[in-house]
């Protein structure tokens, strides 16, 4: 199993408490951290612009900003967004960008991208929010775009959502067949279609028993297309909280439970906090974790990208993921 994890960017209100200028200097330490070691492949931000779970005034830094920081002060980690809304940028525009990134970086970008869902921060933007039929046609066609200008240096496309014509993107990639390409999410009638006939890699559900469905809609989406379904790395993400005892993997809960409260409220905190960090197979001692992420990659699970909630203000539970989880499953 390839590892990646996440740098805090304030997204999921993991960057609280610090002061917007030593934001920057955070996360740059983080990224050259994981990028000194071997244990973590790539780094990891997500392109949103509004906090979660609740939009609030708290920093969100923009992702394509961080690629570029990133890949300028880090030498070996891949670099990657989990992922890029495709509507949030012209796609060409963003081929574009994309490609001086690689090259500031040496060639290291990942391209994680899917239709967008977070209707406030959509709406707030100015971007309207249209149906998910609408917003799957988009990826679509800008996947199209992407793969064209990168592999070309030129991209044509008078399609239903976007038309380009004669689009320059020059200098290409470093990357020999262009930047690899992460399609985001398990819609089974459009998303994984999308992936089927596109994608180097998939992002969807770290549940086993969706996670083994969606590999299923997978496999029959690349028959239909005529794609090498085995060539197509699956992924999955998973929230992290690991401590040597289940008492200290608690009291970790507890923190950022407390974390949550002042913006959700004591009761709403706990209930989300429970949701989206105590049912994840990432959260536990390092043998509980260690046993169901063996689980799910005997279903096909080939790469892991973890977060941890607390990487802006305490790195042990990652010390430890390092030193027990990585080596068992690697």
């Amino acid at each position: 199993m390839r590892f990646g994890i996440f740098v805090p960017q304030g997204w999921r209100l993991d960057l609280v408490g610090i002061e917007p200028a030593d934001q920057w200097p955070v996360m740059r330490e983080l990224a050259q951290r994981f990028d000194a070691g071997s244990d973590w492949e790539s780094i990891w931000v997500y392109d949103h612009f509004h906090t979660t779970p609740v939009p609030t005034d708290e920093a969100t830094h923009e992702a394509w900003s961080l690629m570029a920081a990133f890949a300028a002060t880090t030498s070996r980690v891949r670099l990657g967004q989990m992922c890029t809304a495709v509507s949030y940028r012209n796609p060409a525009y963003l081929a574009k960008v994309a490609a001086t990134v690689d090259l500031i970086s040496g060639g290291r970008v990942e391209m994680g991208i899917g239709g967008g869902w977070y209707e406030h921060e959509w709406r707030a933007y100015g971007y309207g929010f249209p149906p998910a039929g609408e917003r799957l046609g988009r990826l679509d066609e800008g996947v199209q775009i992407l793969r064209q200008a990168w592999k070309t240096g030129r991209a044509t496309l008078d399609g239903k959502h976007y038309q380009v014509e004669d689009a320059i993107v020059h200098p290409r990639p470093l990357q020999e067949n262009g930047i690899p390409i992460w399609i985001a999410g398990g819609g089974e009638k459009r998303t994984l279609r999308i992936a089927a006939k596109y994608a180097d890699y998939t992002n969807f559900s770290a549940d086993p028993e969706e996670f083994a469905h969606k590999s299923d809609i997978l496999r029959r989406h690349c028959a239909e297309v005529g794609t090498d379904f085995s060539a197509i790395t699956r992924s999955a993400n998973f929230n992290a909280i690991v401590g040597a005892t289940e008492t200290e993997v608690q009291q970790r809960l507890s923190t950022v439970i407390d974390r949550f409260t002042p913006f959700l409220g004591a009761d709403e905190a706990k209930a989300y906090v429970h949701e989206e960090f105590a049912t994840s197979a990432a959260v536990g001692t390092p043998d509980q974790i260690v046993e169901r992420l063996t689980e799910i990659k005997s279903l096909g699970l080939a790469y892991s990208i973890l977060n941890f909630p607390e990487a802006a203000y305490d790195t042990s539970g990652i010390e430890l993921f390092e030193r027990e989880v990585i080596p068992a499953l690697a």
